[in-house]
């Protein structure tokens, strides 16, 4: 089958892979159809991430429909149009039994790398390198999904493929992020990035109740996408002073909540730039964190950080004197998708979650080093680039 893989830092081609099949009673089969581009990819595609292999099935975020099934899987059947979460969970594991999904104990074969990266394995994730379980990914025409009763979730008749894809993970990781940092009714909330995952962070914050909330970025059309589809304020950190502006619309606190949704390759205005991406490209440093370091400034005394970017280890001139004096809340987690896929669901039936515009670029699995590319550069506006088999 066609598939789009990882040939190297900054490559990516499409070739033939052999069809996936059922390993465990567990697993389902699907056929995919629709896979998006994520932020995180470009991590891999850069380089920064450890573990990848030539010839690595890419995608995380996908949709599709069920055409095989493990005996032992009771939820799902053949032609079920279904959404998966991009993390593999076990769901007995004591800390899926907390909630904590993307912390499973079982969720990748391999937990070595990641245990000695940050001392403790977590749950894997699909096509996202050998250090996250070395899965196949869903740039493909088929794909395996392994504990399917946990991570399978059918879509709702009236939810489009369109809609019902970024419930796989742009949006439940949002979610995480709005939920796991404790935003309450009446709060100010200010999201660093107005990419897939930022957008929804801040759509979640409002459905929870807070009285506004703030995206920051620098990209007009997705500025423009925060304003016309979330409903959230915008600030453009290229004319504006953030840290400024947050206290202008706070009465001089700042925000209760900082949701950080850029990751390690965050971009920042003047040396301080400069500086981190030198340092990055020297590894001296594994991840840029400017946005980061904004937050923590930027936050209320008292109030909560959360980094919701994905970030792969240390980090220079971090700010931890202000997070101690300040009295911050510093939190962080991938996303727990299996607790908040089953409310997405509901609430893009209801319209109260729409997601169609962050698929600006549709294409088939023949485009996807275009695809990739015009992400990465932004090119035509392109907020996600979204592969449909067959096409």
């Amino acid at each position: 089958m066609k598939a789009v893989t990882w040939q190297g830092v900054n490559k990516i081609g499409v070739e033939d892979v052999p069809e996936p099949t059922i390993l465990n009673d567990h697993d389902v089969i699907l056929q995919i159809g629709l896979s998006a581009t994520c932020g995180s990819d470009l991590h891999l595609v850069g380089g920064y991430i450890p573990a990848m292999r030539s010839g690595d099935v890419l995608g995380h975020e996908f949709m599709g429909t069920v055409v095989e099934v493990g005996p032992a899987v009771t939820k799902h059947q053949v032609g079920d149009r279904v959404v998966a979460v991009s993390f593999s969970s076990c769901g007995q594991c004591w800390y899926c039994r907390q909630g904590l999904w993307s912390l499973c104990d079982n969720g990748k074969p391999n937990p070595g790398i990641t245990e000695a990266l940050w001392g403790q394995s977590i749950g894997g994730c699909y096509g996202y390198s050998h250090a996250m379980g070395g899965w196949a990914g869903s740039h493909a025409t088929y794909m395996r999904v392994p504990y399917a009763d946990q991570g399978v979730f059918a879509i709702p008749d009236d939810v489009s493929d369109e809609r019902a894809l970024f419930a796989s993970d742009a949006a439940p990781t949002g979610w995480t992020g709005a939920h796991q940092a404790g935003v309450q009714a009446g709060d100010v909330v200010a999201v660093w990035g107005a990419g897939g995952v930022g957008q929804m962070a801040a759509r979640a914050a409002m459905l929870m109740g807070a009285e506004r909330v703030v995206v920051i970025d620098r990209f007009d059309n997705r500025l423009e996408q925060v304003r016309r589809h979330i409903g959230a304020d915008t600030l453009d950190y290229q004319s504006s002073d953030i840290p400024a502006e947050l206290r202008e619309m706070t009465g001089g606190r700042g925000p209760d909540v900082c949701i950080e949704a850029v990751g390690m390759e965050a971009h920042s205005s003047g040396p301080q730039h400069l500086y981190d991406q030198i340092k990055q490209q020297l590894r001296l440093e594994t991840d840029r964190p400017p946005a980061v370091r904004q937050a923590i400034y930027a936050c209320r005394k008292g109030g909560t950080v959360f980094t919701l970017g994905v970030f792969a280890g240390i980090v220079d001139k971090f700010p931890l004197g202000a997070v101690m004096n300040k009295a911050l809340t510093l939190r962080g987690a991938q996303q727990h998708g299996h607790r908040y896929i089953p409310e997405i669901l509901d609430r893009m039936s209801r319209d109260e979650v729409t997601t169609e515009h962050l698929a600006t670029h549709v294409m088939g699995l023949d485009d996807g080093p275009t695809g990739y590319r015009m992400f990465k550069e932004k090119e035509d506006g392109c907020v996600r680039a979204v592969f449909r088999p067959g096409r």
